[in-house]
């Protein structure tokens, strides 16, 4: 893929140099001095993050109150072939709730009340969906690896994200409904299944949540240097398949 040479918004392309912590990476934006960047994702990405990738980032505003530069968005991925990701971990429940309230996700007709961050047990999951005379717990999660077509889910162990799936089989037995959400932020996954080989308790957690009635989603992106866009369900299975 070429050079972008357009961007709306302030957005800058640059290339990646080196992570220095969970949150904070250097970007060469082409004047020889690389700045810290904040990655707004605790994810590895070590697929994603390589010297030399491309990538678009989000200027900060130069008033102090930041101690990075700017937010990484998104990398262009090289691999059979090339395709952008997003990077923001955040923005998988921005994307979900929008299109909720556009009303352009079938799997949740009727429309509803839709709250988000809401505590239930010991987690705090990410919306309650009022729907008709029920309620529905739904939880989020961003998924940016893909290997051989297959989306996965998590990239590193997640012992958080195995609580909050048991926390949705619990809500299914006190009378709820129970969705489990993951927003792929790429085009290139044709299936989603959770990594057992990288979290075998999460993708344990997942069969049981699917086998107790929790509803497991996947939804990938169109992804371009200026925006990310919702774009169409992708199955999931539950053991990956080469």
């Amino acid at each position: 893929m070429c050079k972008p040479t357009e961007l709306r918004d302030g957005l800058q392309d640059g290339w990646f140099v080196r992570r220095l912590n969970r949150f904070v990476c250097l970007v060469d934006v082409g004047n020889g001095q690389p700045i810290p960047v904040h990655v707004p994702s605790s994810g590895r990405m070590e697929e994603l993050l390589v010297p030399d990738a491309q990538v678009i980032i989000q200027p900060f505003p130069e008033n102090g109150k930041y101690k990075t530069k700017g937010r990484l968005e998104r990398v262009l991925y090289v691999g059979q072939s090339s395709s952008w990701v997003s990077v923001d971990s955040h923005l998988p429940n921005r994307l979900f709730a929008e299109a909720f309230r556009r009303e352009s996700l079938s799997e949740f007709k009727p429309y509803g009340k839709l709250d988000a961050e809401v505590a239930f047990g010991d987690s705090r999951l990410d919306f309650l969906w009022q729907k008709e005379d029920r309620q529905a717990l739904i939880e989020v999660k961003s998924v940016t690896l893909v290997e051989n077509g297959i989306a996965l889910f998590p990239d590193a162990p997640t012992m958080r994200g195995t609580r909050h799936v048991k926390t949705l089989m619990r809500g299914i037995a006190e009378g709820y409904l129970a969705y489990l959400v993951f927003i792929i932020q790429r085009e290139d996954a044709i299936q989603f299944s959770p990594h057992g080989v990288r979290d075998p308790a999460f993708a344990e957690a997942v069969g049981e949540a699917m086998a107790t009635g929790v509803e497991v989603l996947a939804y990938d992106c169109t992804v371009t240097p200026n925006e990310v866009a919702l774009r169409g369900l992708v199955p999931v299975v539950l053991e990956a398949r080469d």
